[in-house]
């Protein structure tokens, strides 16, 4: 069994605490569905709560980090140090019953990930990395996947809606999906990070994100040996918004084709 570093073992205890009430939340939600004028407030609230019971712990052993929360959207604090967090991250999922969200918690010392964990509360599948130490998931190592030829490459990606489409995003579904194997729309790009770490999807991408939902998952992907940039091919840092993910080898082809696209 792979020993946790310390932060790890902290960031476990405070997405286990706040996993339980939210699998109570999500079983409510279920009821919920037939009284949907009420499930917005609901939600809200059990998002509010998950936040709460993270912060508690993290505060206590953390009282002098930085805080970057999904809520506040602003950094809370004047430490070097800074856990990002986001409670839900799929909450239109969490809305509808279907058990694909998780609780992100990543940990960045001057722009630079160091931690990262993504836990599913209702599968309980906890991955999480340490810069240098590796990416795992419930005691196994990850690795991302070997695939070479992109026929047999399934590929990942979030759907925009609500009106953010933006321009040319058909034309980049065109590229991939004429010849993968299929596309994926998990609904959590946080879980759809950990599935390139763990090699169930090949690559990734999507745009128009935030950093609680890419950071932890941009550590686990690099950890377990897959390559990370923006879809046009520059450095994926912090302040990116956009990202491609995905083993090394086909990297370069998927980056291809969104360029193509654009």
């Amino acid at each position: 069994m792979q020993n946790l570093p310390p932060v790890i073992n902290i960031f476990e205890k405070a997405v286990r605490k706040a996993g339980k009430s939210i699998v109570r939340d999500f079983r409510e939600t279920e009821n919920l569905q037939i009284q949907s004028k009420n499930i917005g407030d609901f939600v809200t609230k059990a998002d509010l709560k998950a936040e709460k019971d993270l912060l508690d712990i993290l505060k206590y052993y953390y009282p002098n980090y930085s805080y970057l929360t999904e809520e506040t959207g602003t950094i809370i604090g004047k430490g070097e140090e800074t856990i990002v967090i986001d409670p839900i991250d799929g909450t239109t999922n969490f809305i509808h019953g279907i058990p694909m969200f998780s609780i992100v918690l990543s940990k960045i010392i001057k722009d630079e990930i160091t931690d990262g964990v993504i836990f599913n509360p209702i599968t309980n599948d906890f991955f999480w990395a340490s810069k240098g130490v590796g990416a795992w998931c419930n005691n196994k190592r990850l690795r991302v996947s070997k695939r070479d030829l992109f026929e047999d490459c399934i590929i990942g990606t979030g759907i925009p809606h609500l009106g953010r489409i933006y321009e040319n995003y058909l034309q980049e579904i065109d590229q991939i999906t004429k010849e993968c194997s299929g596309l994926r729309r998990m609904g959590s790009a946080a879980l759809d990070l950990a599935y390139v770490a763990a090699g169930k999807l090949d690559a990734f991408w999507e745009r128009g994100l935030n950093l609680w939902d890419m950071a932890a998952g941009v550590l686990l992907i690099k950890e377990a040996g897959g390559k990370v940039t923006e879809p046009s091919g520059k450095p994926w840092t912090i302040k990116s918004k956009d990202i491609l993910a995905s083993n090394l080898i086909i990297h370069e082809k998927v980056e291809k084709k969104l360029v193509i696209a654009n």
